[in-house]
């Protein structure tokens, strides 16, 4: 009988050591990883999306470059395939743009594949030489990849307005 206190503090302190490396543990692993995974994928998806929609007029090529660097796959090459003829047009057109994402919300997330999707809300502020500033709002549907470099946009779709 003399034994039973002992062996139930043995008992006791191997519960609590059990209990604070599963806690541990549990902060360390899959949940934690998905809630970075997923904050890291709409930020970069949040500021793509800003970038792919400003421009400005002054500084056309940086703004090429830009679009470029927010995006991957088939998204990038369409836009490095289209960029001499995107260039002629705003230069022509001399409007300015600066794009805001206002929402935006991940659909999915894949983490082993390296995908994503989000659905945003975007404000564009338009400049046109001579005339008054006006809002333009969009809304996307982008796909991401997992890129050596981040998150990226490969693919954006324009939703429209009455769109649920």
């Amino acid at each position: 009988m003399k034994r039973v206190p002992y062996v139930l503090l043995a008992l006791s302190i191997a519960f609590l050591g059990w209990s604070c490396w599963t806690f541990w543990d549990m902060r360390q692993g899959e949940p934690q990883d998905m809630a970075r995974d997923r904050d890291q994928a709409v930020t970069a998806a949040k500021n793509q999306l800003a970038a792919l929609n400003t421009m400005d007029a002054k500084r056309v090529d940086q703004g090429l470059q830009s679009w470029l660097d927010s995006s991957t796959g088939p998204l990038h090459d369409e836009l490095k395939r289209t960029r001499p003829e995107s260039r002629q047009k705003i230069q022509k057109a001399a409007t300015t743009a600066n794009g805001k994402v206002v929402d935006a919300a991940l659909t999915a997330l894949d983490r082993r594949s390296g995908s994503a999707r989000i659905i945003a809300t975007v404000r564009i502020e338009v400049t046109r030489p001579g005339a008054a500033p006006t809002v333009e709002r969009k809304r996307y549907d982008a796909a991401l990849a997992r890129t050596a470099a981040g998150w990226k946009l490969k693919s954006l779709t324009a939703l429209p307005a009455n769109a649920r």
